[in-house]
């Protein structure tokens, strides 16, 4: 994925299943959160904040702090401001993190869930956030670990037809750009950060609930993610014969009214000198 699907295609699905990305993260944002509250914050800035949750849920919990909101999608940037509409503290900008500076005060803590792996340069967008954040600012931020450890994503492709295709660059733009610990660490240093931290966590990502939570995680893994994306590049019978798998695959993890599979991610922490 690059800048022009989430300024297109998937910023509008991802704008239309707010509800639902923000629950299949909902895990791993309570881990963001709890970190977050390790440093002091006066200004704080969302990279990739999509439809507005992180940055919210910071908003409301930390009232006397300003929050901003960046994402380059116009749709679920629409989306965040509509959300926030009722809370003072908190704006939303739609811009590329990579090249955007902030007017008026720098941001003291940079977070993101999940937004900062598209990239096209990142050791250029990570040392943009460096130019533009306060001295002595804090960067904090989740992303995949690596496929294999993630449920969520190979479960649901072994569902689909194999695909006969070169191996990709695993450090491409996408969700598991920076699932490399040792890659992403390069990155973050020689733009300039320090104290770099990683920590592994795991959390249940949810896909189904509701009065029929097989068929809510059928919805949400054909609307959404390198599934869907996959599922609409197929003729109808094998698009019908994948889908009738993946339906199977939700009955076999549907447990007291909830579909889920086990999401890994990186938490990872730096330090502007």
């Amino acid at each position: 994925m690059d800048k022009s699907d989430w300024t297109g295609r998937a910023g509008k699905s991802w704008a239309a299943e707010w509800q639902r990305t923000d629950r299949s993260f909902g895990g791993l944002t309570e881990r963001l959160l709890a970190r977050s509250r390790d440093f002091p914050c006066n200004r704080a800035v969302d990279i990739g904040c999509g439809a507005g949750e992180l940055s919210l849920a910071l908003a409301r919990g930390r009232p006397r702090i300003t929050v901003t909101g960046v994402d380059i999608s116009p749709d679920l940037v629409a989306t965040a401001r509509k959300r926030g509409a009722h809370l003072a503290n908190v704006a939303f900008v739609e811009a590329d993190a990579a090249t955007w500076n902030p007017v008026g005060s720098a941001p003291d803590l940079v977070v993101s869930r999940h937004g900062v792996m598209f990239f096209s340069d990142p050791f250029a967008a990570f040392r943009n956030i460096l130019d533009f954040a306060e001295p002595g600012a804090n960067l904090l931020f989740s992303c995949f670990r690596p496929p294999a450890e993630n449920p969520i994503f190979t479960e649901v492709a072994a569902q689909l037809p194999a695909l006969d295709a070169p191996p990709a660059d695993p450090h491409a733009p996408g969700p598991f750009a920076f699932a490399d610990r040792d890659y992403t660490r390069s990155i973050l240093e020689s733009a300039g950060w320090s104290e770099v931290r990683f920590d592994a966590v795991d959390f249940a990502m949810v896909a189904g609930a509701g009065d029929d939570p097989v068929e809510d995680a059928i919805a949400y893994w054909t609307s959404i993610g390198p599934a869907a994306q996959r599922l609409g590049e197929m003729d109808d019978v094998s698009r019908q014969s994948s889908i009738l798998r993946i339906r199977d695959l939700a009955r076999r993890n549907c447990r007291d009214g909830v579909v889920a599979l086990k999401g890994a991610a990186w938490i990872v922490t730096a330090h502007k000198d």
